[in-house]
This record gives structure tokens, C-alpha cells and sequence, in this order.
């Protein structure tokens, strides 16, 4: 008896050699002489993933489409290797059932996704010179720009700072309140009474 196999293929685009051009000189290169920004078809774009597959019910890695909307196109930024942390790092946060579920570390870095090419309900956009055009002026404009003073990391340790110290002034360390009936005020409020 013969089996009837299904054979499944992938709509592939090379990116139009002026795409990639115009986004190379809006954002340079990298350190390894890649270009900081690239635009790359949904079906294009695989990485691996690793984990256990419910189709066969095993735990393999396999290539797989990074992005779900695999019919788009997508611009994507490079990001240096140390971002994601030490190899050591790596392994230890991403393995899962034995394997790395993220696949090896980035040791050359890797490029994650900034915009998806759609339209305001999801539909395909056709890419074009003029839309190339929009985003190489954002990145020129983004790499103009001065950096914030503070980023979300810098600001979040501040505000934790502020109620650490804000809770060791409402809760001074003189106990001599301990079983008896009080009125707590904070240290420097009492200071200020006193």
C-alpha cells in the first residue's frame, strides 16, 4: 500500500537588495561588521526551540519559526552576546528537560524584533521604499537622541532606595512601645516634636 505524504513548503523572499541598503546606513554595523538593523521575511526567520513536542511526545530541539506571524515582514535589531547574560547564564536559565530550549548561547549576538510590517487590523503590507524609508529615519533619529539619564533599572532601584528608607523611618528601632499602648510616630517626626 502506498502512503500518501504531505510535503509542506514555505513562502521564502529574499529582502530587496535596496531594503537592506537603506537600513544598513541608518544604522551601521555591528561589531562584527553585520548590520545593526535588517529587515527579514516571517518564514525566513527561524530559530531554535527547544522542549517537549506534543506532536512525536519527545523533548528534542528543532528549527521553528520565530515570529507567529510567519507572512509579514519584519524589521529586526542586532543585540551584542552579553545581553543575554553569561554562557553560563545561559545555560543555566534556559535549559529545560535536558536541552537548551532557547538553543545555544548568542555568542555572536543575535537579532530580535523591533516592528512587525502590518496593517492597523493585522493585514499584509506590502514593503515598500517609502515604508523602508520610515523606519531608516527613525533608527537615524533614535541614534541622534542622548540617551535618558535614567533608564527603568536606574529609576526602580531608586523608588525600591526611597521605601527602604521611607520604612526604616516609620519603624525606628526603639522598642520601648512593646506591649504597652502607644502611638507610633516616625523618628523624624518625633524629633521634630520632642
Amino acid at each position: 500500500m502506498n502512503e500518501l505524504k504531505i510535503q509542506v513548503t514555505r513562502e521564502l523572499h529574499d529582502t530587496p537588495a535596496n531594503v537592506t541598503e537603506r537600513l544598513l546606513r541608518a544604522g551601521g554595523r555591528n561589531r562584527f561588521d553585520e548590520p545593526n538593523y535588517r529587515c527579514i521575511w516571517g518564514w525566513n526567520r527561524l530559530t531554535l526551540i527547544g522542549g517537549r513536542w506534543e506532536d512525536k511526545g519527545v523533548v528534542e530541539v528543532r528549527m521553528e519559526p520565530k515570529y507567529p506571524q510567519v507572512n509579514r515582514w519584519h524589521i529586526e535589531k542586532w543585540v551584542a552576546p552579553e545581553t543575554y547574560g553569561s554562557p553560563e547564564f545561559w545555560e543555566l536559565t534556559t535549559r529545560e528537560e535536558g536541552v537548551l530550549a532557547l538553543g545555544p548561547y548568542p555568542s555572536r549576538g543575535d537579532y530580535e524584533h523591533c516592528f512587525t510590517l502590518e496593517g492597523p487590523h493585522g493585514e499584509f503590507l506590502q514593503l515598500t521604499a517609502t515604508i523602508v524609508e520610515h523606519f531608516a529615519r527613525a533608527i537615524e533619529f533614535s541614534r541622534r537622541t542622548k540617551p535618558k539619564k535614567h533608564t527603568l533599572k536606574d529609576r526602580e532601584a531608586k523608588n525600591e532606595a526611597d521605601y527602604e528608607k521611607w520604612a526604616m523611618e516609620m519603624m525606628d528601632d526603639n522598642a520601648t512601645w512593646a506591649y504597652t499602648p502607644h502611638s507610633y510616630l516616625p523618628a523624624k517626626l518625633k524629633e521634630k516634636i520632642a
